[in-house]
């Protein structure tokens, strides 16, 4: 009898616990701001049983992250491509640790890169 998957726990920050409204309120966007990530391979969120778009906590962190950068005026594609590359390096930095490698001072990223908010755009990306 095959065995039944562990239940995730609540403070999993993968865990896809909010719908789309208490999404967008969270981190104070819209939901049409949402549904625009969809497109863009930076947010898939997962679907209840219903259809209803589901966001986890670090889905609403990239978003967010998103947004700064949109506000400092980035393209919407300059912004997810560089909070996707935050991401992977941040994903990336804690796999050697968690191999037992050894960051060098300044290449520690374990902790997402929080998208500095006097960043400016150099040129329309």
């Amino acid at each position: 009898m095959p065995s039944n998957p562990e239940p995730r726990n609540s403070y999993d920050a993968d865990l896809p616990a909010y719908t789309m409204g208490r999404a967008a309120e969270l981190i104070g966007v819209t939901p049409a701001f949402l549904r625009s990530l969809d497109g863009t391979g930076l947010i898939e969120p997962e679907r209840s049983a219903g259809g209803h778009r589901r966001y986890s906590r670090h889905q609403l962190d990239l978003a967010g992250r998103v947004r700064i950068l949109l506000d400092q005026g980035f393209l919407l594609a300059a912004a997810v491509r560089i909070v996707t590359l935050e991401d992977r390096l941040a994903a990336a930095h804690r796999r050697i640790r968690a191999l037992g490698g050894k960051l060098g001072p300044g290449e520690d990223a374990s902790i997402p890169i929080q998208t500095r908010r006097d960043t400016t755009p150099r040129q329309n990306m």
